[in-house]
């Protein structure tokens, strides 16, 4: 069982095309980051970490994240619980299998306990960075995308205090696709000392 970040980024490490927002999720050409989930459903690299992610059984998304995926109407995939890291909670309830929660640490302990022994998937930069902060983090799944975007968000703006060492655990490459939906999965483990 990991908690793993899942994340779209272009080669010089952008997530996000610059002006986003909750009009604009991806902000200016941020979209180009996803054209490779046009092969989700499709046999080989893509369609097999794909799979993996909606086989997860606990997520943990970042305010910003859930906020700009219009808070994926309460469900992000089966039912499964949505713990979403914020500074403020709102006074509303949040839809469906959604939770807010305050503290990384705790956040890590609820997707661990109801996941089970499947895999926690991570959205977005904050919540990555903050898992990071407090050691809570086990693996980063990047979708690197053969694109520099120049600007926008990054998705490391505020890394740890320390250096992390990582250990390369699986690189997926699609090079039988078309141009635009090129993609290359890289699987790194966060090493622990």
């Amino acid at each position: 069982m990991a908690i793993r970040l899942y994340m779209t980024m272009s080669l010089d490490g952008y997530v996000a095309g610059p002006r986003d927002g909750v009009d604009a999720p991806m902000g200016v050409d941020g979209f180009r980051l996803f054209d490779w989930l046009d092969r989700r459903d499709a046999p080989g690299p893509s369609g097999q970490v794909y799979a993996e992610a909606m086989a997860t059984r606990a997520l943990i998304s970042g305010r910003r994240t859930y906020e700009h995926a219009d808070r994926w109407q309460g469900d992000h995939h089966d039912g499964v619980p949505v713990l979403v890291l914020t500074h403020d909670v709102p006074a509303d309830p949040p839809p469906g299998s959604v939770r807010f929660v305050t503290d990384a640490r705790d956040a890590a302990a609820r997707a661990r306990a109801a996941a089970g022994d499947a895999d926690v998937m991570v959205h977005g930069a904050g919540a990555a960075q903050a898992l990071l902060r407090v050691r809570e983090l086990d693996e980063l799944e990047l979708h690197v995308v053969p694109v520099l975007l120049g600007q926008g968000r990054r998705l490391f703006d505020d890394p740890a205090a320390e250096p992390v060492e990582l250990d390369l655990a699986r690189r997926l490459i699609t090079d039988d696709v078309e141009p635009a939906q090129r993609v290359m999965h890289l699987r790194y483990r966060i090493r622990r000392s």
